[in-house]
């Protein structure tokens, strides 16, 4: 479990200017405050909370996976009436304190490595058991040696849709909304979760500029 090592303002900025274009992206369920996070900053007058799921991707309607991306799932709190140009384009990671951090990337190439654990590929039959071994060895009418193996079946389009669709409704949504709201954001990572041993948050957008830091 991730938790908060430290939080720290660096500076802030106006919040006037225009609101990005929107997305369909309808953002999670907001929990009650920031404290129900693992992580919390505060940028100007408003409080960006924050979980580290890993690979993990949460939604409303269930888990999903993504083996190339780690996710985090990030909130806005401000006071009431409160709205803020939101983006995932304003949210990077810095990952095992390496030099240059790793900006956020746009959900539509998140979506070409995402996977549903429940989903299970239907039972093929092994084609090295059919056909008959003649006296060399070789399968008469199965697989020789040497074939290319057979590629790995692929999610029903249908199936494959719903499950995008199912994320989509969860990132975080663009553009000028009002607080609070939350969403997920993608950064682009293959390494196992086990092997990140610090992480960093950083926000730089129309709130100002801040960092929070998490440990294991």
């Amino acid at each position: 479990m991730w938790a908060v090592l430290v939080a720290g303002i660096l500076c802030t900025i106006g919040m006037s200017g225009q609101g990005l274009p929107a997305t369909e992206g309808l953002g999670m369920s907001v929990r009650t405050a920031p404290v129900d996070y693992q992580a919390k900053m505060t940028v100007g007058s408003i409080t960006i909370a924050a979980d580290f799921v890993g690979h993990a991707v949460p939604t409303d309607q269930g888990p999903l996976q993504n083996e190339d991306y780690v996710v985090m799932e990030v909130a806005f709190y401000g006071a009431d009436g409160a709205k803020l140009p939101v983006s995932w384009e304003h949210f990077s990671i810095r990952i095992n304190e390496k030099k240059t951090p790793t900006a956020a990337q746009p959900f539509g190439l998140a979506m070409k490595s995402l996977k549903d654990p429940e989903w299970e590929p239907p039972v093929t039959e092994d084609p090295k058991s059919k056909g008959s071994v003649n006296a060399g060895g070789g399968g008469a009418g199965g697989a020789q040696a040497g074939d290319p193996k057979p590629l790995p079946p692929k999610m029903p389009f249908p199936l494959r849709r719903a499950m995008e669709q199912k994320a989509q409704k969860s990132i975080l949504p663009q553009g000028e909304r009002g607080l609070p709201m939350a969403g997920l954001v993608f950064f682009p990572h293959r390494g196992k979760d086990e092997g990140i041993r610090a992480l960093e948050l950083i926000y730089d957008g129309p709130a100002g500029k801040g960092m929070v830091a998490f440990e294991r």
